[in-house]
């Protein structure tokens, strides 16, 4: 059976706080509504809905989606940063004949324009997911080890029986990680390839 590694994307594979700060702000400014990006970008992980709701009536969450997502390719895509160790754990799991996934809260198409935009090119992109939500696609694709920097990654995780890695580039601790469940807790991705070789 081939050996298939979910990874979570913000915060784990890259550092998107600098470009969604700035999606943030040019939504800000069309909107006229304060938001306060800094502040935001410490709770990536969740869906967007639930960022948004705290800064525009719930009546109007679903436009500001819409309007962030038609801003992220221009603002928040250029700025993004690949985390150390992302590229050699992508390739740590195909020098064992393993298939790479990507599972995202992010929107989709956002995701992969993302992906593109730095080189990494996983075998399998899933986006719109969250928490145990991502447990159905890690089921659905074989994955048996998930590696993530937020607790809802780990509950992921455990919903699909996947091994849970928790990585300590998010807004959590090691602690908290093992706390939530983790079977593995990292510093960062450079950290997997050695985890992985060791993995039977």
């Amino acid at each position: 059976m081939v050996l298939t590694v979910g990874f979570d994307l913000d915060m784990t594979l890259l550092d998107t706080r600098p470009g969604i700060k700035a999606a943030y702000r040019a939504l800000s400014d069309a909107t006229g509504t304060w938001i306060d990006s800094d502040l935001a970008v410490t709770r990536l992980g969740p869906p967007l809905e639930r960022e948004l709701a705290n800064w525009f009536p719930a009546e109007h969450v679903a436009e500001m989606v819409i309007r962030y997502r038609a801003l992220y390719p221009e603002y928040a895509v250029p700025g993004t940063l690949v985390l150390p160790g992302a590229r050699e754990s992508f390739d740590a799991v195909r020098a064992r004949g393993g298939r790479v996934a990507v599972i995202t809260g992010k929107y989709e198409p956002n995701a992969r324009l993302q992906l593109d935009h730095v080189g990494l090119d996983p075998d399998i992109v899933v986006g719109d997911t969250w928490a145990e939500g991502k447990g159905d696609a890690l089921r659905e694709h074989g994955a048996a080890v998930y590696v993530g920097d937020h607790l809802g990654d780990i509950r992921g995780a455990r919903a699909a029986d996947a091994v849970a890695i928790g990585v300590a580039t998010g807004p959590y601790g090691r602690a908290e990680l093992h706390e939530a469940g983790a079977d593995v807790v990292l510093a960062d991705l450079t950290e997997f390839p050695a985890w992985l070789a060791s993995y039977r």
